[in-house]
């Protein structure tokens, strides 16, 4: 019989379970046709928390193939306490190997990283939770309440066939939920301070700007190349792309963001007070972070499609566009008489995806012990709260009542540039951020 000391603990394995995650290829285009791997992942999972005795529930959300694994685990029978849930996505965005230096497919260690699409978002927070699903049922484990975890399909192409799926047509699946826990936060952030020592913050996500895919159309009458023509469909979506792109919206500081802005002054000395004449300058003082601190500032909208046209010499009868817009909470309404001011009278728009914002209090006692668990792996650190410029599955979540935060902790390297990993080129997470981060879940777990 297996001592329970020689039982293996999540820190022994959950290297290897993020690199296994990788090698799965769930490279989700926003093509039901051309997306592939997340039910052999998710199957897997399920293989993985049926291994060590949970009973799992595997759920395609709405289309063959589109994998969902829960299982629960189970605390205090006598505990009147809502449930955590614990929620992490199987796919990812596409990569093209012959950019990367290693294979983004082949969850390749080397270098004191883990490489690979997935890497940091998000097989890094699933491989931890999945590590720590298999330790607590290991061991026995009672947590203080019950925790559900969940590993869902299609958030990186906003949910449809996931987590928004799930909730309107599985609400079941999350009776009891009263909080969430995913991914983009919890990760550290070093600065200088005034009297030339350093401070780790580790950023909580406690909003998420809203999102929306909106698609701009412009009718004209269709002719010839060679002739006059005072109503060009291909002119006025590019009018109109040129005057969205070129806009700034005005400075709009919520919640969340004031309270970042206040803890940061307070480390660095910095004035990044709201009405700072200089504020989003003095945010490139805290490195590459700065691009997803300065999104938070004000609504953002890009184009990022066009399409017009099937023949040099025609002039066609429709011009397409599509923006990806940003919007801040509480921002919705002025957000559209914006767009409305910018497109003119001859293009019209339509949501292709529009979910909404989200933003919750940075206080309360599954707070307090994220800020326990920070503590008693980096004495020194501490937490703050901050608004995610992109969104995550916990707009899905919130629909439900569900309180919704981001934590998936990471002590990083002050000279790693986290924000560009994000779908980019090499993407990687260091093996010892992981580690720690497995250690503070624990923590965390243990006493939420």
């Amino acid at each position: 019989m297996t001592e329970e000391s020689e039982l293996p603990r999540a820190v022994d394995e959950v290297v290897d379970l993020v690199s296994t995650l990788i090698r799965f290829d769930t490279s989700n285009t926003g093509e039901l046709e051309t997306t592939r791997g997340e039910e052999e992942c998710a199957k897997w999972v399920a293989q993985m928390l049926e291994e060590v005795g949970y009973t799992t529930q595997y759920v395609e959300s709405g289309q063959p193939g589109r994998g969902n694994v829960f299982a629960r685990l189970a605390g205090p029978p006598d505990s009147d306490r809502g449930a955590l849930l614990i929620h992490g996505h199987l796919d990812v965005v596409p990569a093209e190997p012959a950019d990367w230096s290693v294979h983004p497919f082949a969850g390749t260690v080397k270098d004191g990283y883990i490489w690979g699409r997935g890497a940091i978002d998000m097989k890094d927070m699933v491989g931890m939770a999945l590590a720590l699903a298999r330790q607590f049922q290991r061991e026995g484990t009672v947590p203080p309440r019950d925790i559900v975890f969940a590993f869902l399909a299609d958030e990186e192409a906003g949910g449809t066939w996931g987590s928004h799926w799930l909730v309107e047509h599985r609400p079941d699946l999350f009776e009891g939920i009263t909080e969430a826990v995913g991914e983009v936060g919890g990760y550290s952030l070093t600065v200088d301070r005034p009297d030339g020592s350093e401070r780790r913050l580790y950023l909580v996500e406690t909003a998420e700007k809203g999102l929306g895919w909106m698609r701009l159309t412009a009718d004209a009458t269709a002719g010839h190349g060679s002739f006059l023509h005072s109503d060009n469909a291909v002119t006025e979506i590019a009018e109109a792309v040129a005057r969205i792109g070129r806009h700034t919206f005005p400075l709009v500081i919520s919640e969340s963001v004031t309270q970042f802005l206040s803890a940061v002054s307070e480390e660095t000395g910095l004035d990044l007070s709201p009405d700072a004449p200089d504020l989003e300058t003095s945010l490139f003082k805290l490195g590459s972070l700065a691009r997803i601190i300065g999104a938070t500032l004000r609504d953002t909208a890009n184009p990022t499609m066009l399409r017009a046209g099937y023949k040099a010499n025609v002039i066609p009868q429709k011009a397409e566009a599509v923006v990806d817009c940003r919007v801040l909470p509480g921002r919705q309404k002025e957000f559209e008489a914006e767009i409305d001011r910018l497109i003119g009278p001859h293009v019209t728009r339509e949501w292709i995806t529009h979910l909404d914002s989200y933003e919750t209090s940075f206080d309360g006692d599954l707070v307090d012990a994220m800020n326990a668990a920070i503590l008693a792996h980096d004495p020194g650190a501490r937490t703050v709260p901050y608004m995610m410029s992109g969104g995550t599955d916990a707009k899905a979540f919130a629909k439900l009542g569900i309180r919704c935060f981001g934590f998936a902790p990471l002590q990083l390297p002050r000279e790693l540039d986290f924000a560009a990993l994000f779908h980019g080129v090499d993407e990687r997470v260091p093996v010892d951020a992981v580690v720690f981060g497995t250690k503070v879940l624990e923590h965390f777990l243990l006493h939420s």
